[in-house]
């Protein structure tokens, strides 16, 4: 059984991945923001009594079902097909900024100032990129990237075959490889 310290420290660690994954299905800040946080209370509720080892995967699927409810219930008041792009706002509270998420968590490094300047938009393209993925292979992509997921853990989130994870997968990382390498961006 996992003690609320644990789980504290859970939570704590998978907020800012659970955030972005959420932001990349939804694309609305504050929807993320409270589907994030509805998952995680979920979670407190029903599975606190849960060993610790099996809140990560427990979490990944209540946030899974979450989104999928998020958008039953966004269909279901609007009646209309969305562009998902005018989700987004227009000013810089509204949206999503991965350089400010990435020199927050250290990713990007102090150094030679073209060197920065590169790292910054590579990653800007990249976080466009992974936008434009098809819907499974973005999730695939994530999870198994972003939230360091097995290909398991993975197929259980995602509720297919672990071959499925692998495809998409598979499919996530040649097309964002080919469009980095048509933008001249090599490894």
């Amino acid at each position: 059984m996992a003690t609320p310290e644990q789980i504290d420290h859970f939570l704590a660690e998978s907020e800012k991945k659970a955030f972005k994954r959420c932001l990349y299905h939804v694309k609305d800040t504050d929807a993320a923001l409270d589907i994030v946080q509805d998952s995680m209370m979920k979670l407190v509720e029903h599975y606190a009594g849960k060993p610790i080892e099996e809140l990560p995967l427990l979490f990944q699927r209540i946030l899974s079902n979450s989104m999928l409810d998020w958008f039953r219930r966004q269909k279901t008041r609007k009646a209309l097909i969305v562009n998902m792009s005018d989700l987004e706002g227009d000013d810089e509270e509204g949206t999503f900024d991965l350089h400010e998420y990435a020199a927050k968590d250290s990713l990007i490094h102090e150094g030679d100032p073209a060197n920065l300047l590169g790292q910054w938009q590579t990653l800007g393209l990249l976080d466009e990129l992974i936008g434009q993925l098809p819907a499974r292979q973005r999730e695939a992509f994530l999870l198994r990237y972003l939230e360091e997921l097995d290909v398991a853990q993975t197929a259980a989130i995602m509720g297919c075959s672990e071959g499925s994870v692998k495809t998409h997968s598979f499919r996530a990382i040649q097309a964002l490889s080919k469009q980095l390498i048509q933008r001249g961006i090599k490894s």
